[in-house]
């Protein structure tokens, strides 16, 4: 069978390359090893697809070249897609700032591709594995269920290693790797952080307790909701600063991060003189967490007994409080893969590669990750439409 372009990858970024490049009149197959197309598309935003995020701006995004997102997030905006969506008539709403969901089903966007695909004449098969993928004269070639395949620009849109359970996999650095690309180091992002020792152990029993904190790695700070795990921490702050936190780094966070907590302890003693510190605390941070605090860390008595300068020092330590992570949850629940295909050997205009012409990768196989909240997407969105334009 011979296509004008071969896309490996059914999910948000190769399908958004496929329908652009079929719009331009190309012929184009897209191929997934998994069961259906945009597994990950699905179980997105807790099945309503958090699609894109109105405040994309390339200093969302990771890369050891941070240069590299924005000629494609220049040219294709969340507008672009939003007009899209309204196109389809798919209900959304903004969550929180810039975030935008679907009203219903994460099922309507992928529907929505799948008919834009069908649309630009685009041929999309699932369970549908590569093997023997080879350079020729003509362009590319490979074996798939559906037998030998030919064409002229291979696409790969693959994904990352995060969600195994949805059918990641390797194959887009390896393929790679083939045909003479670097792959920076790889690791899990935007992924839960795991305690062990005594660490864990000071929070047992305070799983589900969740609060409003700013965490901080270096000069990153993130201020989101942290939820207390059975085995560590999670919750969108602690999601949003995995992506730059490694083992022995520094990481903090501010337990209070809209008072001022020294102020609002001074207050306490002199509205609650009697009062135990754990009682004052219960009233600016969960109880549970506020008891267990008092039990480990902070030094219990009635209000009255306090100088100031010890309410200072409290103060100061709940807004600087050290987390020890041993790790991460790994990429079962990791959102995205940090790493990948090193950029400086990819056209950022078009995702071609620079060494061997008619090779082109998009999405999460990059060196290139958002932060958490439709950033990612976003990206997809920007590079398929880059590379859909050049194929």
């Amino acid at each position: 069978m011979e296509y004008d372009v071969l896309v490996i990858g059914a999910g948000a970024a190769g399908l958004m390359t496929a329908i652009v490049a079929g719009g331009r009149g190309r012929r184009v197959l897209v191929v997934d090893h998994a069961n259906r197309a945009g597994k990950k598309i699905l179980m997105s935003g807790g099945g309503r697809c958090n699609f894109t995020n109105t405040a994309t701006t390339p200093a969302n995004f990771l890369s050891a070249n941070p240069h590299f997102c924005k000629s494609a997030l220049a040219r294709y905006t969340p507008w672009d897609f939003i007009a899209m969506v309204d196109r389809h008539r798919i209900a959304w709403h903004e969550k929180s700032p810039g975030q935008l969901f679907c009203d219903e089903s994460s099922k309507l966007i992928v529907r929505m591709l799948l008919d834009e695909c069908a649309a630009a004449g685009v041929r999309v098969e699932t369970n549908c594995g590569v093997s023997r993928l080879r350079a020729t004269d003509g362009g590319f070639a490979c074996e798939t269920p559906l037998g030998h395949v030919r064409a002229a620009s291979l696409v790969i849109a693959t994904g990352g290693l995060s969600i195994p359970s949805l059918g990641a996999t390797g194959f887009g650095y390896e393929v790679a790797k083939q045909f003479g690309h670097a792959v920076l180091p790889l690791r899990a992002g935007l992924v839960p952080l795991t305690l062990s020792g005594k660490h864990q152990e000071r929070f047992d029993g305070l799983a589900g307790v969740a609060l409003p904190v700013e965490a901080t790695v270096g000069d990153t700070s993130f201020r989101d909701a942290l939820l207390i795990t059975h085995r560590g921490v999670s919750g969108p702050a602690i999601l949003q600063i995995s992506s730059y936190w490694q083992p022995g780094a520094d990481l903090r966070v501010n337990l209070l991060p809209d008072t001022d907590a020294a102020e609002a302890l001074r207050q306490g003693q002199a509205e609650r003189p009697a009062a135990e510190l754990k009682t004052v605390l219960s009233s600016l941070l969960p109880r549970r967490l506020a008891e267990r605090l008092c039990e480990i860390w902070l030094p219990n008595k009635p209000m009255r007994q306090y100088r100031a300068a010890e309410l200072n020092d409290i103060g100061a330590q709940l807004a600087d409080w050290p987390i020890v992570a041993s790790g991460t949850e790994g990429y079962r629940t990791a959102e995205v893969t940090l790493g990948g295909v090193d950029t400086d050997e990819v056209s950022s205009s078009t995702m071609m590669s620079k060494r061997h012409p008619g090779l082109y990768f998009v999405g999460e196989v990059l060196d290139v990750t958002g932060h958490l909240g439709g950033y990612n997407f976003q990206w997809a969105w920007a590079c398929g439409h880059a590379a859909g334009l050049a194929v």
